[in-house]
């Protein structure tokens, strides 16, 4: 791997930035100046960035609880998204896993490992994703059998079947509270799910994707990697 590259996909910092570094002497390999950018390195390679060791990690893992009003993307030249909010020096190629609605809260995981995300998204696996959600509208048993039975939106979609738990239902200002499981991810599926039985959410929040739950310490915005016992639920 280029020398330039290496600390780039560290997160030390923009490839034209360290490019002037190394050529000021700024980066030692090995404990050998090096000032060519293009210098090839390996994971074993012993790099130190103005004074600081950087380490290689070939993937990171990050549970992030989204708020509402971010977008889930890697970059956007408007509008901040949720990879913005990892604060920490950071990687060039992090990017969520799947995407939330703009207003819709919870948890995504923000990584760079591009076959895990497809493990996780890809239809033919099923994966569990666990939405709590506030609908105006009164959930009753026969939505609970629709949803098992698989909806099919007024576009011609068909849903895979889906597990509907009431938790809630207040006559007086005509809402339910609900837990739905999905094991797709079409776009605004759960809302358009919902649509379909007449009742529209009015909040959403995803609790967990496969094994990963959300950590009910994270406040909306907050984030932290991934604990050894959550990444070997993941099976890494």
């Amino acid at each position: 791997m280029r020398l330039d590259k290496f600390l780039s996909d560290m997160g030390a910092g923009t490839r034209s930035e360290l490019k002037k570094e190394i050529r000021r002497s700024g980066v030692t390999v090995d404990g050998k100046v090096i000032k060519d950018p293009g210098f090839s390195i390996d994971a074993s390679s012993y790099v130190v960035f103005r004074g600081s060791v950087i380490e290689y990690e070939e993937f990171v893992y990050y549970m992030l609880n989204k708020p509402a009003g971010i977008i889930s993307a890697s970059d956007d030249d408007r509008e901040s998204t949720v990879v913005d909010l990892i604060g920490e020096p950071k990687r060039r190629d992090l990017f969520p896993v799947g995407r939330l609605d703009r207003d819709t809260e919870g948890l995504l995981l923000i990584t760079n490992d591009g076959a895990l995300a497809h493990r996780l998204l890809s239809p033919k696996h099923h994966v569990d994703k666990v939405y709590y959600a506030r609908v105006s509208g009164i959930l009753e048993d026969s939505d609970i059998e629709l949803f098992r039975d698989g909806l099919v939106l007024t576009d011609g979609l068909e849903c895979l079947p889906a597990e509907l738990k009431v938790l809630s239902v207040s006559e007086d200002d005509y809402t339910s509270e609900a837990e739905i499981t999905i094991r797709e991810g079409k776009f605004h599926q759960v809302k358009r799910m919902f649509s379909s039985i007449g009742a529209e959410v009015v909040y959403l929040k995803r609790l967990s994707m496969g094994p990963l739950v959300l950590d009910p310490g994270l406040e909306p915005g907050a984030y932290r990697r991934l604990t050894e016992e959550e990444m070997s639920s993941l099976g890494l």
